[in-house]
């Protein structure tokens, strides 16, 4: 049986600076110049994100549904794409090497919380996606997990654990298995 988890602990924690939330206001107000920018406005967009603090090579491709916490913790190299919708919780750092593709809807997840104190702190772990790699639609990337160049996370798969290069990664939970 596992320790009674401290509500009061984890609420009194403060996680973020003052610098921090009031970084995260100005992007929460700036996210309609985001959302509502027209398709084929990928430079606007990545000049949004960099005026945040992200860190955005040329050429990337950036939907305007994308949903991202705290650019400031975002590195997406040239060439790289992240589709209608997706997710990228940046809690923690996350880096998209170049010509890696993030599909529509997948979720990268750079956060959890320390199941083995009762106090939950906050983790901000980061996410690895390696050049040429392709997270495929409505696929999960969970905290710490890496990528490999050229890798494949299949549709709907749940990666918990990293994903060799070269390799195809298919289901939930995540099974390895060699591409074709």
């Amino acid at each position: 049986m596992s320790a009674q988890a401290d509500i009061r602990a984890n609420r009194s924690t403060r996680v973020w600076s003052f610098q921090t939330q009031l970084a995260r206001l100005c992007w929460g107000l700036s996210l309609p110049l985001f959302r509502f920018s027209p398709r084929p406005l990928w430079a606007w967009r990545v000049w949004l994100l960099r005026l945040f603090g992200a860190q955005i090579g040329r050429a990337v491709h950036i939907h305007p549904t994308v949903r991202i916490t705290m650019p400031w913790h975002l590195r997406i190299d040239d060439e790289a794409a992240v589709g209608d919708r997706a997710i990228l919780y940046a809690l923690g750092m996350i880096h998209i090497e170049a010509r890696a593709t993030v599909s529509q809807y997948a979720h990268l997840c750079a956060g959890s919380h320390d199941h083995r104190d009762p106090a939950r702190p906050l983790l901000r772990l980061p996410i690895f996606v390696g050049a040429d790699a392709w997270v495929c639609a409505d696929a999960f990337v969970g905290p710490d997990v890496r990528i490999g160049a050229g890798a494949i996370l299949g549709a709907r798969a749940v990666a918990m654990r990293d994903l060799p290069a070269g390799q195809l990664g298919v289901g939930n939970p995540m099974q390895v298995r060699a591409k074709l």
